[in-house]
């Protein structure tokens, strides 16, 4: 089943109808020199400040005492100098962005790499969750690949079955992205080029309470999910907060998935990925990207 599943998400490249999902594991595929996960990043932030000891190990919580006692600017300079390191992208950063047909690209972490991997381009730009606290009323930037960013377009009203026709639903997204070949969506915010993040448990609430009937998702993003295979590689689902970005994200999509998952799936895991139609490929990362490349490159993998 993983040697078709290779080929079918190979084929589905080419057709522009696979859209991947990376989370922080990715890193763990070469030295990046930046936390490649949650622990590592409160572990790094702890380092720097006192928290208590009941959210040492626990990022949101930690980020909020920050914000709270120390004060935003200081979360978001400590979070600036946690990825400011040049790191380089690996194997399947440059992999995915030599992909001539991909429409959207899903960067749920705080790293640049995929921006560092998308450089040798200039058709492709990017979306990306901003903190309520530093940008109230706001709920994405949007930038060029050159970094430079994109002033807001008009508000587009999405339809959502769930509630009034007539309630506006939309993150406003200039005209301009329409053009890009490659639009970069990082939920979370990133270290560039402007320093977003969305990290805190007051950044997540906000989010989360809006985050079901799709007002912090992008117009466009809704558009191109639309019918197509989402690709999920270095995530894992274990919390609730895992879940449900990756739930609303891909919600209207296609009713067929995938997750690179080599660890055995926690019981929560595995009713998330009953629930969502992820097929589960057990490959290790590093396998996993070696496979893939072969089947991208047109030789079609056997069993």
């Amino acid at each position: 089943m993983t040697v078709e599943a290779l080929n079918d998400i190979a084929a589905g490249f080419a057709q522009g109808r696979v859209i991947p999902y990376l989370g922080s594991g990715l890193l763990t595929l070469a030295e990046a020199g930046v936390p490649a996960s949650p622990l590592d990043l409160v572990t790094k932030l702890t380092a720097k400040t006192t928290v208590p000891h009941k959210v040492r190990s626990n990022l949101t919580g930690a980020a909020q005492y920050i914000e709270n006692f120390k004060h935003r600017k200081t979360l978001t300079a400590m979070m600036t100098e946690a990825f400011r390191a040049s790191a380089k992208p690996n194997e399947l950063h440059r992999l995915l962005a030599g992909q001539p047909a991909l429409p959207l690209l899903v960067h749920a972490w705080y790293d640049d790499l995929p921006q560092k991997a998308l450089a040798g381009r200039s058709d492709w730009g990017m979306v990306q969750g901003l903190s309520q606290a530093e940008h109230h009323g706001r709920w994405v930037g949007c930038y060029r690949a050159d970094g430079s960013e994109v002033g807001e377009g008009d508000p587009s009203i999405v339809a959502d079955e769930l509630v009034p026709q007539d309630m506006p639903l939309y993150s406003p997204v200039p005209d301009e992205a329409a053009a890009w070949s490659t639009l970069l969506y990082q939920p979370l915010g990133s270290v560039a080029p402007a320093a977003n993040f969305i990290v805190s448990d007051s950044d997540f609430v906000e989010v989360l309470t809006e985050i079901d009937i799709q007002t912090p998702i992008p117009q466009p993003v809704q558009q191109i999910r639309s019918g197509r295979h989402f690709l999920f590689v270095g995530c894992r689902f274990d919390s609730q907060l895992d879940r449900a970005f990756p739930r609303q994200i891909m919600k209207r999509s296609s009713d067929r998935h995938w997750a690179v998952l080599p660890d055995t799936p926690t019981r929560n895991e595995q009713r998330f990925l009953d629930e969502q139609n992820i097929t589960r490929l057990e490959l290790p990362l590093p396998k996993f990207v070696a496979e893939l490349a072969d089947a991208l490159q047109g030789q079609p993998l056997t069993a």
